[in-house]
């Protein structure tokens, strides 16, 4: 599967904005938006003319890189928002935040989302009881996210739930860090999606 593997802070940096992408840097001092870093390139600095189609583009790139989505993934997941009876960009935010690595994020089992994702892709999460490896898969509500068995004793899991304790975890889930579980109660609503995205400008994108 391919997937980015280069310096994650150089995204943030692009984008203008926190991603989350390395945990508890991203909320130090040490991250380059704190110390006002320019945006990478050789015309980082310069002023560059914000047009439509770019604004709409930044968007579109910013959403995929805070949930670490591809290209081909990502307008999957639009054209789905599309044919559903929602709003198109409201839905498409719901999928996105419905996947199963960004509810293991959110519900505080790990730092960030590519931690989360390489938590689920190495099987130390299950479903209602059966092991899932696919961070793509989707969460419905009802169900129920739990660290398997031996991997409750992996040291980095344990850190994270002890971090996680002065998070603020979504309405939509209800998560049990002693436990290690987390239940899905319903999907989210735009609301409280606190991704700072305008998700109208990336269907205005994908609609020409």
């Amino acid at each position: 599967m391919a997937r980015y593997t280069g310096p994650v802070c150089k995204l943030c940096r692009r984008e203008k904005t926190k991603l989350f992408l390395k945990g508890t840097r991203c909320e130090s001092p040490k991250c380059p938006i704190e110390k006002g870093r320019p945006p990478p390139g050789e015309h980082g600095r310069t002023r560059v003319r914000e047009s439509e189609y770019l604004l709409q583009l930044r968007e579109k790139q910013k959403a995929k890189r805070f949930y670490g989505i591809l290209e081909k993934q990502f307008r999957g997941y639009y054209a789905e928002a599309a044919r559903s009876k929602g709003v198109t960009g409201e839905e498409l935010m719901r999928i996105c935040e419905s996947r199963l690595d960004n509810v293991v994020y959110r519900s505080g089992l790990a730092m960030n989302r590519p931690m989360a994702r390489q938590f689920v892709s190495h099987g130390h999460f299950e479903v209602n009881g059966r092991k899932v490896n696919i961070p793509s898969y989707r969460v419905r509500p009802g169900d129920t996210v739990a660290v398997r068995g031996r991997s409750r004793k992996m040291g980095r899991i344990i850190e994270n739930t002890s971090y996680a304790e002065g998070r603020e975890i979504p309405d939509w889930l209800s998560s049990n860090l002693r436990d290690m579980t987390v239940e899905v109660r319903a999907l989210p609503e735009r609301t409280q999606i606190d991704v700072p995205v305008q998700e109208q400008l990336i269907v205005e994108y994908y609609s020409k």
